[in-house]
């Protein structure tokens, strides 16, 4: 006992903070990843396809909405869409899946509505910010650009790859899922124990006064909390608590950026997204997903 009294506060408080938002935030990891693991194994891009309507605006709306019945982190949302890419989903519908799946499905949703003290209103703007993002994705995609997003030796390897996950019955079918769960828990696990620590730092070691300097104007504090959720990776179902963490700081519009850019881009996500998609998409899409939700804060801030 005598170490822990020999340290000084200031870790003692960072450490109390680390363990609060940690166990807060680890059991709505735990099902997110469950649920994840259960889609990758049960449900077939053939499936999605049934469903998708004629019209190309409402296959945006359908890309944009559909995310909130496919609870999936954003660490195992980028190959999600990779598959739903080849079979042929068009990217209109694909990309706006791949920005709002991670925020609106509803685990993430309580998820925020907890972390904030139970309040719908950080729960509903956050996913209305992420469905307008989507679907102006949806409409550059889908009326803009016509140009291929996806790397070429990609498309080319992927044809004969076939996914043996789906043949699969019973038992072995649900263990292959929970394969898959276990994986994807330990991988968010990783992200979100450096997120949780970065955040009980900042708060015990950064001074407020240096972060309401910086965040002096609307526009540099949204800019700052973006890059920050950009920097700490975290997983969809535990940035909420971080952010909760940050209000008092920050205030209201620039925590909300920092929540809805997220799950939709950080350096986890941009280094898979590497992997399977084009530079001038990747860059097109992270301008268009800054302007929007920079945009959409100030006027959040203003009301």
């Amino acid at each position: 006992m005598s170490f822990f009294q020999n340290l000084p506060t200031s870790v003692l408080q960072a450490g109390a903070i680390f363990l609060s938002i940690m166990i807060e935030a680890l059991p709505f990891v735990l099902i997110g990843s469950i649920i994840s693991g259960f889609i990758e194994v049960y449900i077939t891009p053939d499936m999605v396809h049934q469903f998708l309507p004629k019209n190309k605006l409402l296959r945006i709306l359908f890309g944009s909405l559909i995310g909130f019945f496919f609870p999936s982190c954003e660490c195992g949302i980028v190959p999600i869409v990779h598959r739903f890419l080849e079979k042929k989903v068009p990217t209109y519908t694909a990309v706006p899946f791949l920005a709002t799946a991670p925020v609106i499905n509803p685990i993430v949703l309580f998820a925020t509505y907890t972390a904030f003290g139970n309040s719908m209103r950080f729960a509903l703007t956050r996913a209305f910010g992420s469905i307008l993002v989507a679907i102006v994705l949806g409409i550059f995609l889908g009326f803009v650009t016509q140009e291929s997003i996806l790397k070429a030796k990609v498309v080319r390897t992927e044809e004969h790859h076939h996914h043996p996950e789906h043949s699969l019955k019973g038992l072995a079918k649900a263990g292959h899922a929970l394969i898959h769960s276990i994986d994807e828990f330990f991988d968010t696990g990783r992200y979100l124990v450096f997120g949780c620590l970065f955040a009980s730092l900042v708060q015990v070691y950064i001074p407020t006064r240096i972060l309401t300097t910086i965040g002096h104007s609307p526009v540099t504090a949204i800019l700052v909390m973006m890059l920050l959720a950009f920097l700490l990776s975290l997983c969809s179902e535990a940035d909420a608590f971080i952010g909760a963490s940050l209000l008092s700081s920050f205030g209201f519009a620039p925590v909300m950026a920092f929540l809805v850019i997220g799950p939709m881009i950080d350096v986890k996500n941009l280094l898979m997204m590497k992997n399977y998609f084009t530079t001038r998409f990747i860059l097109q899409f992270m301008v268009l997903i800054t302007v929007v939700i920079l945009d959409y804060c100030l006027v959040i801030g203003g009301i």
